[in-house]
């Protein structure tokens, strides 16, 4: 049955998907109780001079240490990979606290207790465990979900929650580019206007800070430090992920999506706006990183425990199994130490609690308009390195491309990537192994694939709100233990650092120690001539093609 004609029911309202498709304003459709207003016409707290006061809101203290002394902390997301920075040092350097509350969701078979274990016994906590183990007795793990109703909490832990917190981090999110719209908003979006309208509650609320993304307004070129109108109301697109069937959303997907480049950008700029709106009850603050990497000094150098987006890409192209790249080699790139993106939101909490202010505070958390690298830049640091530490994982001689021509790219892919990984599959076969790497060539295919929008454009970040943040650190008393300066004058330099972030990737996630770097080199050597010898073997057949 063709998608576009069928006909599905929903809420006991019939709808022709058709309609959806050939319309410019879907959520339209839903009618005048989904269609709650435009975003132009929703109240802008931005202009709102009638702030509600806020309980326990007066802070005087110079001291950001201070700020926390006997806080309890509620965070969302502290599984994740800033949440674990965040967490690590809170507890390292604000030992005053008096409680961390951890929002966590029981996953395969594992209960939040067991899941807390197995968060704190990543390397990130080593200082922690080795000097302090004590301090881990201030979390607290709680079951919830910020993808279910009132966060999936018991009313018990709701009410500690409402009675303690002065603080809240709100980090959860689901990062995927590739996620379906309704798991998006879901998560996101919905998950966010729970967490706001938990806050709301709080009696001892001081600051409530949201992790974004500095690409939640990847539609535009220039990106202030301010909460702009989304392309759709929030309130109609969760309406509709509630109202419509699966098959409705998947079919309207592309057109909500717009003008951004896939579900995750637009669901965090909805949660914006969302925040926004609750600005004139909360004292919150956006922060908005750009693309988080492995550490640059905290808790260690190179710390990074995933291999999501460019970390990947970087393993990859040191390993010699990404030879072609699509982007634009001109252009800056964005990227912001995970340490930085840590104490940027503990400042920021402080910084709200103590400056009043009539207008959300918004943080573009980045580096290309203070200490900027072009992609090109990057890409060869990230070689020299790769040749200079390789690892005993390596797979072939290190070596590739940026092209801005998809065609281009599509013919290496071909040659470059699927080729060989059919040979050696092949091998494995024939030698009883496991057929493995056309398996891994697609993998990092597709996720190559999603990063390709944002290897393409640049974006002019202004960075007004936080250079204010940099300058109120830096007279703070205890300021240079949350260093979120990324300058040239405070010691930021893009060679040593790619060199760290390498062999971070090395250690943390290859799991390959520098005590193997003579036999990779030797490995290293082997594959550079084997690489020659296949070079010169493919210009001899062409020649020889050529002449026949």
């Amino acid at each position: 049955m063709v998608a576009s004609n069928i006909l599905t029911k929903s809420r006991s309202l019939y709808i022709d998907t058709s309609s959806f498709l050939n319309n410019d304003n879907p959520l339209s459709l839903l009618g005048p109780s989904s269609m709650l207003s435009s975003p132009n016409s929703i109240h802008n707290s931005n202009n709102n001079n009638n702030l509600l006061t806020v309980t326990n809101r007066d802070v005087t203290t110079n001291n950001i240490s201070e700020f926390y002394k006997g806080a309890n902390i509620f965070i969302t997301g502290g599984t994740g990979f800033v949440g674990k920075a965040l967490i690590e040092k809170l507890l390292r350097t604000c030992v005053a606290i008096e409680n961390i509350y951890v929002l966590i969701r029981p996953k395969r078979g594992l209960g939040v207790e067991q899941r807390l274990k197995e968060l704190l016994k990543n390397p990130v906590f080593e200082k922690i465990r080795e000097k302090t183990p004590e301090y881990f007795d201030k979390i607290q793990a709680f079951s919830g979900d910020v993808g279910q109703p009132n966060l999936g909490l018991c009313e018990a832990d709701r009410n500690i929650l409402l009675n303690q917190v002065n603080i809240v981090f709100h980090s959860a999110a689901t990062v995927r580019f590739t996620e379906d719209l309704k798991d998006a908003v879901q998560l996101n979006t919905l998950g966010t206007k729970r967490v706001a309208e938990l806050c709301k509650d709080m009696r001892h609320l001081k600051s409530f800070i949201h992790v974004s993304t500095a690409y939640s307004n990847a539609d535009k070129n220039d990106v202030e430090e301010i909460v702009y109108d989304p392309p759709h109301d929030p309130r109609s697109i969760i309406n509709c992920i509630e109202t419509l069937p699966p098959d409705a959303i998947k079919l309207i997907t592309q057109k909500l999506i717009g003008k951004h480049p896939n579900s995750y950008t637009l669901t965090k700029a909805l949660a914006e706006y969302l925040i926004l709106e609750h600005s004139a009850f909360l004292p919150a603050a956006i922060v908005r990183p750009s693309i988080i990497t492995a550490s640059w000094k905290e808790p260690f150098p190179g710390w990074v425990d995933n291999i999501s987006g460019i970390t990947g890409i970087m393993m990859e192209c040191a390993r010699g199994t990404i030879k072609s790249i699509v982007c634009n080699q001109e252009l800056l790139m964005d990227l912001v130490p995970v340490d930085i993106v840590a104490n940027t939101l503990i400042t920021a909490a402080w910084h709200t609690a103590a400056c009043r202010s009539n207008t959300i505070r918004v943080y573009n958390c980045t580096s290309s308009s203070i200490n900027g690298i072009s992609w090109k830049n990057f890409g060869e640091l990230t070689q020299q390195y790769a040749l200079e530490y390789p690892s005993k994982y390596i797979s072939w001689y290190p070596g590739f491309t940026y092209r801005t021509s998809r065609f281009m790219h599509w013919l290496c892919h071909a040659f470059l990537h699927y080729m060989p990984a059919c040979m050696l599959d092949i091998f494995l076969y024939c030698t009883k192994h496991k057929p493995i790497m056309l398996r891994i060539c697609r993998k990092i295919a597709r996720a190559a694939k999603n990063g390709e929008f944002f290897a393409l454009h640049e974006w002019n970040f202004h960075t007004t709100t936080i250079k204010s943040l940099v300058e109120a650190v830096r007279n703070a008393e205890d300021g240079e233990s949350f260093n979120v300066d990324l300058s040239k004058e405070n010691g930021f330099h893009w060679d040593p650092y790619v060199k760290t972030y390498l062999l971070g990737i090395r250690q943390h996630i290859l799991k390959d120690d520098l005590s193997s770097l003579n036999r990779a080199k030797a490995k290293l050597n082997r594959l550079y001539w084997a690489n020659k010898a296949i070079q010169i073997a493919s210009i001899y057949a062409l020649l020889r093609l050529a002449l026949w």
